[in-house]
């Protein structure tokens, strides 16, 4: 590889890296709390890419000491990602990883993609009819009594 050649890749790499900052920094313009804590923002672009805007609907603030983020998922699931002395913590699902070692922020990444494979929360009764599920012999024709209690 001679250095032009190598001079062109880097251009081309440099290109890519420059459009993905920007377009993850635009992003960050829809919520408060990345602005005001960029290093949140961080942790958010490891854990879901610089394409997070497309799954979150909203960051919420939930304590300030440690500082306690609830990160809102389109689906109406959410995590949270906590401020330690060393590092951040995600908590998803109950399950506590830290952030600091790179096995537990890939773990982490895969629970938040399991969590974002559920889908949206149905409504009572509409749950059935929307997966397809054959309903036509659960109808009841008659309300059912209840059996009244001698006293």
């Amino acid at each position: 590889m001679t250095s032009t050649e190598l001079k062109e890749k880097i251009k081309v790499l440099a290109k890519q890296v420059y459009k993905e900052k920007i377009k993850s920094d635009d992003a960050a313009l829809a919520y408060d709390e990345l602005t005001k804590f960029p290093e949140l923002k961080a942790v958010i672009i490891d854990l879901l890419t610089s394409d997070f805007d497309k799954f979150l609907l909203s960051i919420d603030w939930v304590a300030p000491r440690p500082s306690t983020f609830r990160i809102n998922l389109l689906n109406n699931q959410s995590f949270l990602l906590i401020f330690n002395e060393r590092s951040w913590i995600a908590q998803v699902e109950g399950k506590k990883y830290y952030l600091l070692n790179l096995d537990e922020e890939e773990r982490a990444a895969e629970s938040i993609s399991r969590i974002l494979q559920y889908g949206a929360k149905t409504t009572e009764g509409t749950g059935a009819e929307l997966e397809g599920a054959d309903t036509s012999g659960t109808e009841i024709s008659e309300p059912i009594e209840e059996p009244e209690e001698e006293l």
